[in-house]
């Protein structure tokens, strides 16, 4: 029996850019054979986001939601929440895969996530110096902070939905550390994980800061760490 996917693509003051990358990500979607859901979670846009969501929805099984405040982890978080799915994927408006998709669905039954590793050796990375550099970086914070054995918690993902039930409720961070806390307790809970290669092409330059999120990033995953340890 076909597995099912919801997609959750959490958005923000993108209302320019998503009539050109949607049809792109539902023509990814649909190219993995199987029933699907996208949900378009739009959190605190003020240039109507949700309102050019909706009409570059088509005849595709999009659903487009609405958070009040900027906040791409509580985004994501919602979106999990809200999947029916057999696998829960996240990916973004600027960034995804039909590859993975097909990776993911080739995965044993035993499998309970897959990461799409910008760090795996037959990835290809074709961002720039500096946001490889960033990755590396935040890899090595992992490892001295949470001792995470993983290479990549950012970028494309799926969970099977028994995962997401037991341990997306528990997670408490927001912001750009939702899906890193999310994977950290699932690798410390044991459950079975896989890292496959990607190609890291996004359609864009990045609109994010670095230097603006690096010191939260910081901070987070030092409180992350004191949350997990009151487990």
């Amino acid at each position: 029996m076909a597995s099912s996917i919801t997609v959750v693509v959490p958005v923000y003051n993108e209302a320019a850019f998503i009539p050109e990358a949607l049809p792109k990500l539902v023509a990814s979607v649909q190219a993995a054979g199987v029933p699907y859901t996208i949900r378009i979670v739009e959190n605190g846009s003020t240039d109507g986001t949700a309102d050019a969501a909706r009409k570059s929805v088509g005849d595709a099984n999009i659903v487009v939601d609405s958070l009040p405040e900027p906040d791409y982890g509580a985004a994501m978080r919602h979106g999990f929440l809200e999947a029916d799915s057999d696998w829960v994927v996240n990916f973004d408006i600027d960034y995804f895969s039909a590859d993975f998709l097909h990776r993911l669905l080739a995965q044993p039954d035993d499998v309970d996530l897959v990461i799409a590793s910008k760090r795996d050796p037959a990835s290809e990375d074709r961002r720039p110096l500096i946001r490889r550099v960033a990755t590396g970086v935040f890899n090595l914070l992992l490892t001295l902070i949470l001792q995470s054995g993983v290479s990549d918690t950012h970028g494309m993902k799926g969970f099977r939905r028994k995962l997401v039930d037991d341990l997306a409720p528990q997670v408490v961070s927001t912001e750009d550390l939702f899906d890193t806390e999310l994977v950290v307790r699932a690798e410390r809970a044991g459950y079975m994980i896989v890292e496959v290669p990607v190609v890291v092409e996004e359609m864009r330059t990045a609109k994010s800061s670095l230097i603006k999120r690096a010191p939260r990033t910081v901070v987070g995953l030092i409180r992350m760490r004191g949350n997990l340890a009151k487990r």
